[in-house]
């Protein structure tokens, strides 16, 4: 069989063609002696039966009973029972939607014991109990099983929308090869051309705003692509059907379920065979605090705020949305579009109609977000519509989040022209590779959780391997000997627990109350030695003095300018879990992709008119109705860049309340591995500092090469350290650092070094910083503050704007990413 072609103008005109005829069979039996009465009492006995036959016409055909239903002649779809109803009376009409009718007789087929559907019912409502939390009503029974499905002509010059008959079952490969007259059992129509046929009347009635106010239930989905990720979810809760469940859930005990997620059922990992293990879009139930993951089962603000028609019933959303984003982790190396994802919409009924025009919405809105289509994606045509093409910006500065910017922009299809100042991209990510032909980051290299973080999503897209750095740091003293692990753990939990005193101390703080972290660690830790008679030993002061010299590395400053109140002020946000990666081929292999780039120097921003004038400093000018500008924090604090109007007082009071962190680094590369032995394959080891003095020079040793093939090592130099080398040559700080490799390694020999380099991110003039931190005094609003556009016009990113995942690359990336999105939708 083909699909059914009765449309809805046929069923009424049948039905009214029927009512005519039943009236006049039922007027032609009047009384036989009607010819021996006077004409008057003929003509009043007339009027009479044509009142009858109005009431027997309204009789014979019952409207339905849903207020605001537009279905004159309602037609039972079921055809269960034999004695259906069809297109004529019933005592009842079932509604489903406008268009979807059920006769009271196939009611009664499938919910009556002694009728025979009835087994059919019980049968598919016991595994709609076990999987589901909603009702198993005879309505979602079917909603579920007895609907038709709809399916969509793929010819490009057609598109009409099919009913299939009862016994075609849709699958996502049907529905994207489906072609009017497409054969089903070597079964097919005779005549014209298919697609010449009249589309059903009901399709545009779905279309239309109020159809699905009409609606009676709401569509879950068979087989979704998103089913695998949610395995520990009620199906029904986060739009799919309890049917088509590949689990079997035994219902959760009245109030047991957690405040959290209250159609969770257990704490179950999701784990989707083949794919990459860092993409895990969705939360799990009773889990929480894992940045970039969406409630499956709950709309998120900015959803709501797009979608608020969704906002009374989610479920049509939520069954899209979660569609859509395990869709584009199944596949993000191409553009997830349209007719990717509408065959994967398997629903009974005209609902599905709705359900393929929303999927449109639904997925421009998570492109323009940036949830999807996003990364390294080669775009041949632009990902938002005409409407958002009239759009010219400036992008100022080719870090991670210029680029990140600049390639959304470009691929939605706006104007886009970067200026970069230095000589190359990138900004505060600097691939090295002079030593050996070893990548090592002059600026970041380690991805720091790699769950949901978009840069293990643009790895994936290149196919670029991120090493895994293992847990075990040996903390090893100058002289030689090994720290004893016990101490190590010991030292850690008091740190830790300085740390929480501070944070305990800060909960009733305002911001003028805050107090460097660093004297408040001391008096923390002076009153604990004190009230507590605890004496540390000398070996243990100097593992204490190793995590404080590890705190300043994280902060990038001494801790005397960070603030104690506001240190940590990310922590309060979901950050990111999972592993911590090394970039073996550099944070350069993703942003070189990302890159589009001019080398120009930037020295004004005029946005006092309605266009934005932007002039370099050789005099060159640009004009754009937007600019974004991504330099470092320590370029807008020293005025590099000129702003016609000045920037507001609140935002250069933001500026001003944060620190430029600045660390340093040094790299050498060795004849042979020297140290293989002693660290037996660890990805880094520790340096304790023999006196408080030397904190923070050379405290962690890196390898570079996880392989062992080759011999690199690269160390850190923050904290007070910093300043003790910038004005000593590099040969100087790299002699210093083999110095201390020798007291480490005392029982062998350790090399000269063939080749080195030592970073100087002070004297670079484009950064002069490494990353930023909040100053003694300020807060993480400031953050926000700085993201702010002015007037609509000029927008911010970097890792200073952004408050949930400062001074990273990835936070730098996602910063970008957010104002391409603001930028797209003014």
């Amino acid at each position: 069989m083909i699909c059914g072609q009765l449309t809805d103008y046929t069923v009424n005109a049948s039905g009214a063609r029927r009512a005519k005829k039943r009236t006049a069979m039922e007027s032609s039996s009047g009384d036989g002696q009607s010819s021996l009465r006077s004409s008057g009492r003929q003509t009043k006995r007339k009027a009479t039966d044509t009142e009858e036959e109005e009431d027997q016409s309204e009789k014979k055909y019952r409207k339905c009973e849903k207020a605001g239903c537009s279905a004159t002649y309602p037609v039972c779809f079921a055809s269960a029972s034999e004695r259906c109803a069809k297109n004529g009376y019933t005592s009842r009409w079932y509604h489903l939607s406008c268009g979807e009718h059920f006769c009271n007789e196939c009611f009664d087929h499938y919910y009556r014991s002694h009728k025979d559907g009835y087994e059919t019912y019980a049968s598919w409502k016991r595994v709609w109990t076990g999987n589901g939390k909603s009702e198993p009503s005879l309505k979602a029974f079917m909603a579920d099983q007895q609907l038709p499905y709809w399916v969509q002509c793929t010819k490009p010059d057609c598109g009409k929308w099919r009913q299939l008959t009862k016994e075609i079952q849709l699958t996502a490969s049907l529905a994207a090869t489906y072609r009017c007259g497409m054969k089903f059992n070597n079964v097919k129509t005779e005549g014209p051309d298919q697609c010449s046929l009249p589309e059903d009347l009901r399709v545009a009635e779905v279309i239309d705003s109020w159809w699905h106010s009409m609606l009676i239930l709401p569509p879950l989905f068979k087989d979704s692509p998103a089913n695998p990720f949610l395995t520990a979810y009620y199906p029904d809760c986060v739009g799919m059907s309890p049917s088509g469940s590949t689990s079997n859930h035994s219902h959760a005990e009245e109030g047991s379920v957690t405040q959290i997620n209250a159609c969770s059922l257990t704490h179950t990992l999701c784990s989707v065979p083949g794919l990459c293990p860092y993409f895990q879009p969705f939360y799990q139930p009773n889990e929480c605090g894992k940045a970039l993951c969406v409630r499956p089962d709950m709309m998120e603000l900015d959803e709501l705020y797009e979608f608020p028609e969704f906002s009374r019933d989610p479920t049509m959303y939520l069954a899209l949305r979660n569609l859509i984003l395990a869709s584009w982790h199944r596949g993000c190396k191409e553009v997830l579009t349209p007719q990717n994802c509408a065959p994967h919409i398997i629903v009974r009924g005209l609902v599905r109609v709705r359900c393929v025009q929303e999927m449109d919405r639904v997925l421009l809105f998570m492109t323009r977000k940036g949830l999807i289509n996003t990364g390294v994606l080669s775009v041949k045509q632009p990902l938002l519509p005409e409407r958002y093409h009239n759009k010219n910006v400036i992008v100022i500065g080719a870090g991670a989040s210029g680029l990140a910017a600049a390639r959304q922009l470009q691929n939605f299809g706006m104007q886009v022209v970067m200026l970069e100042a230095s000589e190359r991209i990138g900004g505060r990510v600097w691939d090295d590779t002079s030593l050996g032909g070893v990548t090592v980051g002059r600026g970041a290299q380690i991805v720091n959780g790699c769950v949901n973080n978009p840069i293990a999503l643009m790895s994936e897209q290149l196919s670029i391997n991120m090493h895994k750095l293992g847990e075990r740091c040996d903390l090893f003293q100058e002289g030689g000997s090994a720290t004893d692990p016990a101490i190590d753990k010991r030292m850690d939990f008091h740190f830790n627990a300085i740390l929480d005193v501070v944070s305990e101390w800060r909960k009733d703080k305002s911001q003028n109350q805050d107090t460097p972290l660093g004297e408040k660690i001391q008096e923390v830790y002076k009153t604990f030695l004190q009230e507590s008679g605890v004496q540390f030993s000398q070996l243990e002061e100097k593992v204490l003095q190793f995590h404080l010299s590890n705190l300043e590395y994280a902060c990038g400053s001494t801790l005397d300018q960070v603030s104690a109140r506001s240190w940590d002020h990310n922590e309060f946000f979901a950050q990111f879990s999972g592993d911590h990666t090394l970039l073996t081929e550099g944070y350069s292999s993703v942003l070189n992709k990302l890159a589009e780039g001019l080398d120009i120097r930037i020295k004004t921003i005029d946005y006092s008119g309605d266009i934005v004038k932007v002039t370099s400093s050789n005099g060159t000018q640009w004009t754009a109705q937007k600019v974004l500008v991504t330099v470092p924090l320590t370029l807008l604090q020293k005025n590099i860049i000129q702003f016609n109007p000045p920037l507001p007082e609140r935002k250069l009071k933001a500026i001003h309340s944060l620190g430029a962190g600045l660390i340093e680094k040094v790299a050498l590369q060795f004849p042979f591995r020297f140290w293989d032995g002693k660290i037996q394959g660890a990805d880094y080891f520790g340096h304790i500092p023999p006196s408080p003095d030397k904190r923070g020079m050379f405290g962690v040793f890196y390898d570079m090469d996880p392989q062992g093939k080759r011999s690199v090592l690269m160390s850190v130099i923050s904290g007070e350290a910093v300043p003790s080398i910038r004005d000593m040559e590099d040969k100087d700080v790299a002699d210093q650092c083999v110095k201390v490799l020798r007291e480490l390694f005392k029982e062998q020999e350790v090399p000269d070094p063939v080749n080195y380099f030592v970073t100087r991110w002070s004297r670079d003039m484009w950064s002069q910083m490494s990353y930023s931190f909040v100053k003694t005094g300020g807060s993480g609003e400031a953050y926000d503050i700085i993201a702010e556009d002015v007037q609509g016009k000029v927008f911010f990113a970097g890792e200073a704007t952004n408050r949930h995942f400062p001074q990273t690359v990835t936070g730098a990336y996602l910063s970008g990413v957010r104002e391409a999105s603001k930028i797209a939708a003014l």
